[in-house]
Formats: C-alpha cells, structure tokens, sequence
C-alpha cells in the first residue's frame, strides 16, 4: 500500500470524500507494509521508529504543517453535532465561535514545521489522522451508551462510567473515566458524546447542548475553566471519558483496518493496546 491508499481507508471507514484540514499527508511513501502510529509523533518516535524498520509513521494529533496550522477550521464540525443533539444551527455556530478564534490564534504563533522538517529530512513517509479516528471514537461511545440505556431513563453517572469500562481502552487506561460535574448517583438523563471536532468547543458550547435536552455530555477531556462554569451552570452534567483511552478507541478502529489488510501495526505514543 501506499500513503494515499492508507489514507483512504481512514476516511471511508468514515464516510468522508475528503481529507479533514486537520489531517494529510505530509511525506508521501510506498510499498508500506509495516507503521508506527501513536497519539503524538514527532522526531523521537520517528527515530524510534525507524530503528524499528517502519515504512511510515502516522500521528493522531496534528504535530505539523497545515493539518496544524488549520486545526481550528475542522471545529466547524462541532456544529453538525449540536444541531444533531438539538441545538438551532444559528445558535450552534455562535456558542463556538468564540472557542473557535482562540484556538486560532494559539496555533497560528505555534512551532508547526518542528515534525514536518524532521520527517523529511529521515526521508520517513509522515500521515496524520485526526478528525476520522476521533469521529469512529465518538460513533462507537455513542452506540454503546445508546445501547446500554435505550430501556433505562434512570441511568445514573455511575452507569455510564460502568459503561464506558466495558471498552478494554478504558479498562486499561491508567486515567480512568470520572464525574467532572454531577454525581455519581446523578441521572445522567441524555448521554451525549462529543469527542471529534478538533477540540473542545468552550463554555457557551456545553450551555447550547444543556439547553437543548443533552443531560450529560462525555467528552475526552475538559479545561478546569469550563469546568467550573458548567458547575455554576449548574444544568448538566460531565463525564470527562480521558484523553489518552478514548484517542485510542478511535485510533484502534482504524489500524485494525490496516491490520485486516495485511499491514503490520505497531501501537506506540500514548496508543492504548486492546488486546
């Protein structure tokens, strides 16, 4: 396989035409039969890699070049998750768009040819996968939850905590599912996962999903000043799933693909192995 034809079985696990502006290829590479893919990639673990015989090296996060750069435009899929919990599009679009320009303006002063230099100058075929891994993490969240409380309108906290650690990423995973806001004994009313889209959309995004119905929102992580706010809120509650399992969840799905098709995987940088 090739660079773009790893590339392709990302997005049609997916469904997307497209490759997300948080994601590309960044040094092309052929006859691929064995990579290396972690949460975060950068020149140790390219080295690293290479040591190991790898062919190329896929990062989850957007260590370089424009998939970094332009991080904050694929937060416009935010939007198309409220709207599915409820949220008017109008409303939608202005609860993120002040996250949004924050984001922006982090990354515009950011380091983003660090990883990207480095790749080529190992010659190490580079590919980074965002969007697509997080958007199978959050379907997969979602269908469990679904399942798990389709016949339960009383599920409590402690439920969908309970839940989540039937997944082995979360049964493994040294930072554990916790109750960010609520407790555990709490009905956790609508449970909604919110985990692609970039990052997280900000204090007035968690208020729009609340006030559309959502009773719980579980996502990979939260910033302590959200936090606070939705506790003063005091309308909904949090389930911060963890960062590192839930990148993992998606991350998974996808290079059993790869393995599926012959490909040689070695899960490094944060990759919580299920097996």
């Amino acid at each position: 396989m090739n660079t773009k034809e790893i590339m392709k079985v990302a997005l049609d696990l997916v469904g997307l035409e497209e490759i997300p502006v948080d994601s590309g290829i960044i040094v092309e590479g052929e006859n691929i039969k064995k990579v290396a893919i972690g949460v975060d990639m950068e020149l140790a673990e390219m080295m690293l890699a290479r040591e190991l015989g790898v062919d190329l090296v896929i990062t989850h996060h957007p260590t370089g070049g424009s998939p970094r750069i332009n991080l904050h435009k694929v937060m416009d899929n935010q939007i198309d998750s409220m709207v599915r919990a409820g949220v008017p599009i109008n409303k939608a679009q202005k609860a993120l768009s002040e996250k949004k320009g924050e984001v922006e303006r982090a990354l515009h002063v950011s380091n983003y040819d660090r990883a990207v230099s480095a790749a080529k100058l190992l010659k190490m075929p580079f590919i980074g996968i965002h969007t697509p891994t997080d958007i199978l993490a959050e379907r997969k969240v979602q269908k469990l939850l679904d399942e798990k409380f389709k016949d339960n309108p009383k599920a409590t906290l402690q439920d969908v905590i309970d839940a989540l650690e039937t997944l082995p990423e979360y049964q493994k995973t040294l930072a554990k599912p916790v109750i960010r806001v609520g407790s555990k004994d709490d009905y956790a009313g609508k449970p909604f996962v919110t985990m692609a889209g970039g990052t997280g959309g900000g204090v007035n995004v968690h208020k729009a999903y609340y006030e559309a119905g959502v009773g719980t929102l579980v996502v990979m992580h939260m910033p302590e000043d959200v936090i606070k706010a939705v506790k003063e809120q005091n309308s909904g509650n949090v389930i911060v799933a963890g960062h590192m399992a839930s990148d993992s969840v998606g991350i998974n799905e996808f290079a059993k693909a790869l393995e599926d098709k012959g490909i040689e995987v070695i899960r490094m940088s944060g990759l919580i192995d299920p097996k």
